[in-house]
């Protein structure tokens, strides 16, 4: 299967427009939380990620010219390293294309532009029961997080405001 990789233009109508179908694909499924974005997010969203130095994205495309992956990224701070670091906030393949490699090109994507960046690492939160996901975030060598055994694996928390 040919794969392009290519760095979300924001301004881009093409782009945007993936950009959107691949995040409600996402969103719809189970693991995004089984219900697409609401309509006042989608039209918000991209005018507000263009307005943001870090936050940067990356579609796959196929060779037929459809997006069938997203990544979206944004940039953040360690204070224990004083370095930038990258977020993977959204990962999403299209189902019918999982299971081909296109979660670690993305990945690698991200990599690249987190170095770029000089970021120190990158983070992402799955949930324990999406098994796939796991296994390729394992397989591209991301582990549970954690200072000193004894004291527990970090575990992710929200306050919504």
């Amino acid at each position: 299967m040919s794969l392009r990789i290519e760095a979300v233009d924001y301004h881009n109508k093409e782009h945007a427009d993936a950009l959107l179908d691949m995040l409600n694909h996402y969103a719809s499924d189970p693991m995004g939380g089984g219900e697409a974005l609401p309509e006042a997010t989608q039209k918000k969203l991209i005018e507000e990620m263009a307005k943001r130095a870090t936050v940067f994205s990356f579609l796959a495309w196929s060779e037929n010219n459809q997006a069938i992956g997203l990544v979206n990224c944004v940039e953040g701070f360690s204070t224990f390293a004083a370095k930038p670091l990258c977020n993977i906030h959204d990962i999403a393949v299209r189902e019918g294309y999982r299971g081909q490699g296109i979660a670690q090109k993305l990945m690698d994507a991200v990599k690249q532009e987190a170095i770029r960046r000089g970021c120190c690492k990158l983070t992402l939160e799955v949930l324990t029961g999406n098994e796939p996901a796991c296994l390729a975030y394992r397989k591209y060598g991301f582990k549970p997080y954690q200072l000193d055994p004894k004291m527990g694996q970090a575990e992710f928390w929200e306050y919504k405001l």
